[in-house]
């Protein structure tokens, strides 16, 4: 099913945070119907710094390629500005689509973002970013393939200033709306109840952040039709590293820790090895073709 035909669904899609192909099989055995390649995730593992606009566009799409290779569940895939002008946008959209997005995100911070729920960020001009919808538009080869427009001016600009953006970005054709940060349940309540009726909604769901946890079914209530979980992911792969390292360093081993990991059969289970030698098999030569 596609994200558009998803979407379309009486109840909300989860879309859990994932950052490489390993994340994303086990997220995708799980049952979800989408998963959402978060560029905060990507900067936290693979560069070890927080999401601070320090991730290429080529890394994220190296990403996108590596986990198309290993599922074909709709993947969200956050493009923070577009990594440039409007002409930028069309590049990153051409690029992701072809490696397997079905959904790019873009926001309307200025250059170099920074995580949609830390301080002291600033945002382009509302045209600006009607701009680089227009070209995201223009640049994507299949409507299937969906944008999603996120504004972060409800922090700056408030409430009134994020919702007239999302109202412009969804005129200028956007297909899915994200205000991003709102800070109660309440204000919750308001976008949805103003923007709900022009686009699927999307909520995002920061552990520790500005906006208060919901479940995807309140959520759904209100008329969000995407939830996002893009880091907890990382928060608890790193709350159990954390735990690991520390009890190795004190154990000298991993037997205290064993319970709280898989061992070597269990990861291999996992990954599906045992299938992927028997396939790998049916290719070898015989014993006659090897010695021809």
């Amino acid at each position: 099913m596609s994200l558009r035909s998803t979407l379309a669904l009486a109840e909300p899609t989860i879309a859990p945070g994932v950052y490489d192909a390993l994340t994303a099989s086990i997220a995708a055995e799980a049952g979800f119907k989408a998963l959402y390649l978060t560029g905060a995730g990507i900067a936290y593992t693979k560069l070890g710094r927080p999401d601070i606009g320090l991730v290429s566009m080529m890394e994220v799409a190296d990403t996108i390629a590596m986990i198309r290779d290993r599922v074909d569940v709709p993947l969200v895939v956050d493009a923070d500005t577009g990594f440039g002008n409007a002409l930028n946008v069309q590049r990153t959209v051409r690029l992701f689509e072809r490696m397997g997005a079905s959904a790019i995100q873009l926001e309307d911070q200025t250059t170099p973002k920074r995580c949609g729920h830390l301080t002291d960020k600033t945002v382009i001009s509302a045209g600006e970013m009607v701009g680089k919808i227009k070209a995201a538009l223009d640049a994507r080869l299949s409507a299937d393939t969906l944008i999603v427009a996120r504004t972060d001016a409800l922090a700056i600009e408030g409430m009134e200033a994020a919702i007239e953006r999302a109202e412009r970005y969804a005129e200028a054709g956007a297909d899915v709306l994200f205000v991003e940060a709102p800070k109660s349940s309440e204000q919750l309540s308001v976008i949805a109840g103003r923007l709900a009726s022009k686009r699927p909604l999307l909520a995002n769901m920061v552990e520790g952040g500005s906006t208060p946890i919901h479940a995807a079914a309140e959520l759904g209530t209100l008329g969000f039709k995407l939830v996002i979980f893009p880091g907890g992911i990382v928060r608890a792969l790193a709350f159990a590293a954390r735990a690991y390292y520390q009890s190795l360093a004190q154990a000298g081993s991993t037997k205290p820790f064993a319970d709280r990991m898989l061992d070597f059969n269990g990861l291999n289970a996992m990954l599906g090895t045992a299938d992927i030698l028997a396939n790998g098999a049916r290719y070898a030569p015989t014993d006659a073709e090897a010695q021809a």
